[in-house]
């Protein structure tokens, strides 16, 4: 394995403008200290031995760059996730958007699907899923095509199941997937609801009105200014008192908006715009 490193910004910079000149990603943005560590691993990983190497692999080999692209964005989620803000959205959330006609909900930064299931199975067990239309993004392509398919880590379903019921949810939760060999799959009435599509927080433009937009554990990986930009983005993308549900360590506080939100109960990062 390669046993250099990038240690000073130059290099960093000049990686991340080849990127963003060849595939349109521009990762300026990002936490400099997370991004570093990441490219880092990727060059290990890949074993280019120089700055040379490792652009020459990324303008030239599609595979290395869906490899770099998977490196950079943080890919890692779980179903009923923070079982407290679930039970919320439950109790606090789920009341309020049943009194629309139809309900639009974004998932943005959605990786592999797992928040957007859970998200379903809630609006099913509150008879709401059917007039719901979800929008899940994410900037990567790989993230979007294992979402589609809703194919998940059988392994995972005993502490996804704990999750769910410390959520408050009283179902079956096997009853919501079928099992084969090592995986589960997301049953499809669940799923059908969803829209699956590329979306870059970074450069990308709002697309509709909301009620509801959560975009969890997602904005820890930006520096200051983007996550002052995302969430302007999500602030122009919100109906009139929508809410916004952002990950445990973050929050909408020193940003733009920080007056426009009020958090729904203290410590689960759910917010709605004041009237």
């Amino acid at each position: 394995m390669s046993s250099w490193q990038f240690d000073d910004r130059a290099a960093i910079e000049d990686i991340l403008r080849v990127v963003a000149r060849h595939y349109g990603y521009d990762f300026s943005g990002y936490a400099y200290a997370s991004l570093v560590r990441r490219i880092n691993r990727f060059a290990q990983e890949t074993r280019c031995g120089s700055l040379y190497d490792l652009k020459y692999r990324l303008l030239n080999d599609e595979h290395s760059f869906r490899h770099f692209l998977a490196e950079i964005t943080v890919n890692v989620t779980e179903m009923f996730r923070d079982p407290l803000y679930y039970r919320v959205l439950r109790e606090k959330v789920l009341p309020v958007l049943a009194s629309y006609p139809i309900i639009k909900i974004w998932h943005a930064g959605c990786s592999s699907g797992e928040e957007v299931f859970s998200m379903c199975i809630l609006l099913q067990e509150y008879g709401l899923l059917e007039r719901t239309q979800l929008h899940a993004t994410d900037i990567n392509p790989a993230n979007l095509d294992k979402a589609r398919k809703g194919i998940l880590p059988l392994r995972s379903m005993r502490e996804y199941t704990a999750n769910y019921q410390q959520s408050g949810g009283n179902q079956e939760f096997a009853d919501y997937y079928t099992a084969m060999y090592d995986h589960a799959i997301i049953h499809g009435e669940l799923r059908k609801k969803i829209l699956f599509s590329q979306h870059n927080l970074v450069s990308d433009q709002a697309f509709q009105e909301f009620q509801l937009i959560s975009c969890r554990n997602v904005l820890i990986y930006f520096n200051r200014d983007l996550q002052n930009r995302v969430l302007n983005l999500f602030n122009e993308s919100l109906s009139p008192l929508g809410f916004l549900s952002l990950g445990m360590k973050e929050s909408v506080r020193f940003s733009d908006i920080s007056g426009t939100f009020g958090e729904v109960q203290t410590g689960t990062k759910i917010y709605r715009r004041k009237n």
